[in-house]
Formats: structure tokens, C-alpha cells, sequence
């Protein structure tokens, strides 16, 4: 999937968004923070504990890959739900569930650095 492919899904953000290529896919960013995953020619969108329900109501698997150990990672991307290609107002709504998702857990990942150099 192309970077312009990938601006028409998410047309009706209405943000600006940067597409850069990552480990063979593109990962899709709205600022620094990145939001969805393009993988196998499928866009995947971040989820967590808040959004990940319905993701999966919607039919959604996240994004495994094999490690060269042989073991499956699972990932916090998340398919994205098949309405999301057919309704621009509904790529939109999930980009905005993706973003805040990418958002908490960036906000987790500070609280614990944070954590860290005060020593508790």
C-alpha cells in the first residue's frame, strides 16, 4: 500500500498525517506519534485496554509476526475494521481511537522514565 493509498483511507482526519517507511512497512503519524501500522498491505490502528473491545467486536485481529526464535509476538495494532475502507468518516473515528490509544501509552511510558529518576 503507497502513501498516497493510505491518505485516501484517512481523508477525513483532517489532520495533517506523515507516512515513513519502518521494518518494511510504514508507520502512519499524526505529529510524532505514531498511530498505524501498514503491514502485508493492511493498515493496523493502536490499540489498549480502553479501545481494544471494539476492535475485536468489529472483527479485529491484531498484528503477530514470528521472531527469528520462533516464537509469535502479538502486538497493540489492531486491524483495521473493513468499514473503516468503505466509510471515510469511520477511518476517521478509528484514527481518533488509534491516536488516543498511542497517546495513553505514551503518557505511560513517561510516568514510568519519570518514575525512574526520582527512584520511586
Amino acid at each position: 500500500m503507497d502513501s498516497e493509498a493510505i491518505r485516501d483511507v484517512f481523508q477525513a482526519v483532517g489532520r495533517p498525517l506523515q507516512i515513513r517507511r519502518m521494518f518494511g512497512g510504514q508507520g502512519v503519524y499524526q505529529g510524532d506519534v505514531m498511530f498505524a501500522l501498514v503491514a502485508r498491505d493492511e493498515i493496523y490502528l493502536k490499540a489498549d485496554a480502553e479501545t481494544v473491545d471494539e476492535f475485536r467486536n468489529l472483527g479485529s485481529k491484531p498484528f503477530a509476526f514470528d521472531t527469528k526464535g520462533g516464537t509469535t509476538t502479538i502486538t497493540s495494532y489492531w486491524l483495521m475494521p473493513a468499514s473503516g475502507f468503505d466509510e471515510p468518516d469511520e477511518a476517521a473515528r478509528f484514527a481518533d481511537l488509534a491516536m488516543a490509544a498511542a497517546l495513553r501509552a505514551r503518557r505511560g511510558r513517561n510516568a514510568k522514565k519519570s518514575r525512574r529518576k526520582t527512584g520511586t
